[in-house]
């Protein structure tokens, strides 16, 4: 449940998105003034982090390049070190509309972690091949898990109450697909709860996506082997000492 505390945090994990982090930042801050936005520079080497302070963002810079698990675990660590009860994460390309964050933070309300899902039928979002085969596996898999049926379990847009901060601040991997897929695992085996919330995702602003066919397969086996890892660590983690 959410605490009765005005301020949401949102945290934007950015690398090199100087083009898209300011109007990014904006547009969150024009959404909601209970808003508080975060962007953890991830070691960029262009001005993102003087765009992102620029538009009035706080900016919490990284020495290098972590990934996006690494910029999320900062992230959430200065939420539960300044009493945030909510954090959210919102991408810094733009795709995220933060007219939504409202929508996913309600979600809170039933769970202690709630995605904003790109397949829940709204928007026109859609994804192909092996990488679309993927989502579906893995969405199958962890609804187990979690006991409640997800339908996009690779979704950055998600809300995080104050369970769910503490317990990403003890455990939120750097590997691959560990700041989604990994990290949500670990904490069903942790006991907290989760629900979606459907959004509709928008077209990245500036850049290119890095998705071809070769990517797309590649994908699809990475991520059985990080699903896979992931279920083998919550395994171990419940197995009972001799």
């Amino acid at each position: 449940m959410v605490d009765a505390l005005p301020r949401v945090l949102v945290i934007v994990p950015a690398w090199n998105e100087a083009r898209n982090v300011g109007p990014t930042v904006k547009e969150i801050l024009a959404a909601d003034a209970r808003y508080d936005v975060v962007v953890v520079d991830d070691g960029s080497t262009d001005s993102t982090a003087f765009a992102a302070q620029a538009a009035g963002a706080l900016v919490l810079p990284l020495p290098f390049n972590l990934g996006v698990g690494g910029a999320m675990k900062t992230g959430f660590t200065y939420a539960q070190r300044h009493g945030y009860a909510c954090a959210i994460q919102v991408d810094a390309d733009g795709q995220h509309n933060p007219a939504d964050i409202a929508r996913v933070v309600d979600g809170l309300a039933d769970a202690d972690i709630s995605i904003g899902a790109r397949f829940a039928d709204v928007g026109e979002y859609t994804v192909r091949g092996p990488r679309r085969w993927a989502m579906v596996f893995l969405a199958r898999v962890v609804s187990r898990v979690a006991r409640t049926r997800l339908t996009d379990v690779t979704s950055g847009f998600r809300a995080a109450n104050r369970r769910a901060i503490d317990q990403y601040v003890r455990y939120y991997p750097a590997e691959y697909l560990g700041d989604t897929l990994d990290s949500l695992v670990e904490a069903l085996h942790s006991g907290l709860t989760v629900t979606q919330v459907p959004v509709a995702m928008r077209p990245r602003q500036h850049g290119r996506p890095s998705q071809n066919p070769f990517g797309a397969t590649v994908y699809l086996f990475r991520s059985l082997f990080a699903l896979s890892l992931a279920l083998l660590r919550g395994m171990l983690r419940r197995r009972p000492r001799a």
